[in-house]
């Protein structure tokens, strides 16, 4: 069944083929492979009225950019790129659509949080799904990849707030991480509160957290806070994931809150995956955020 809100009735769909976040190459492919499985086909029997694709911004290859800083690798060419994505964002926002935003690597969050509170004056409620907690600094990475800096980024520059920002599916976090999210007061589930509390139980919170006084809010979905089983095709996998239903409950609750205002799904490498399994799940998660239904 299709439930698509008034809000849903234009998408603006953006790829960024970034891969200077990451240490693996392969992500800038995610794009493709997204639009390959058939995205505009099925938000189009969901009943989206107006899609507007704006194509993939263009990012410098690695072997012609600068890395100039090694505790922040790639990061200036990465910003110009973000600053870019976030007048893509804040356009589409302005013009009444719903950005869905095509990775890459997770570094492009900082143009997409950007971008979402430049057009809305205020940053969005923020539920960011990844095994990863995505919040070192450059003086705590011990790898210099932005990909796992972009939340960091993000509440220092005032993009995101930490009193409405919720982590759900975490199971790698580095020292440094754990200790950022207690300075800061994030609210982290992790795999063990998701397998202790239920799904729905942690949605619940979340909502009440990144939603509250009814502000709109933006999924960061990482494809590898999904089990390695049900998403191959990412560069970071770690084992004891979302389930396929997990994931899918995630969207399903954000449609049903109808607050949901952004989309963006990143860190897909087809490179790894298996015949588009990964990027096809992503469709289906997107079109769940959209009003996609069993009955």
């Amino acid at each position: 069944m299709n439930r698509v809100a008034a809000a849903t009735r234009r998408v603006d769909v953006v790829g960024v083929p970034m891969d200077l976040g990451a240490s693996r190459r392969g992500v800038d492919m995610g794009p493709s492979a997204i639009r390959y499985a058939r995205l505009h086909e099925k938000l189009e029997r969901l009943g989206v009225e107006s899609i507007v694709d704006h194509g993939n911004l263009q990012v410098p290859i690695r072997e012609s950019a600068a890395l100039h800083d090694a505790s922040a690798k790639y990061f200036t060419v990465i910003q110009e790129v973000c600053d870019r994505l976030a007048a893509v964002v804040e356009e589409s926002v302005r013009e009444g659509g719903l950005p869905i935003v095509l990775g890459g690597d997770h570094s492009i969050a900082m143009g997409t949080l950007t971008g979402l509170t430049r057009a809305r004056g205020e940053p969005p409620g923020v539920v960011w799904i990844d095994a990863h907690a995505d919040i070192n600094s450059p003086d705590s990475s011990s790898s210099g990849n932005v990909h796992g800096m972009p939340l960091w980024f993000a509440l220092k520059n005032g993009f995101a707030r930490a009193e409405t920002t919720v982590q759900i599916g975490l199971r790698d976090v580095d020292p440094g991480e754990k200790r950022m999210l207690r300075e800061l007061g994030v609210r982290a589930f992790s795999m063990t509160d998701v397998d202790k509390l239920g799904m729905m139980r942690v949605m619940e919170e979340s909502l009440r957290i990144a939603g509250s006084e009814g502000r709109p809010m933006h999924v960061s979905f990482d494809m590898d806070g999904i089990d390695p089983s049900e998403a191959p095709g990412t560069g970071t996998p770690v084992k004891g994931g979302l389930s396929y239903r997990e994931a899918h409950l995630v969207m399903e609750v954000l449609h049903d809150s109808g607050q949901l205002g952004s989309i963006e799904m990143v860190e897909i490498n087809p490179i790894l995956d298996h015949r588009n399994q990964t990027a096809a799940l992503a469709v289906g998660l997107i079109c769940s955020g959209l009003g996609k239904s069993i009955l």
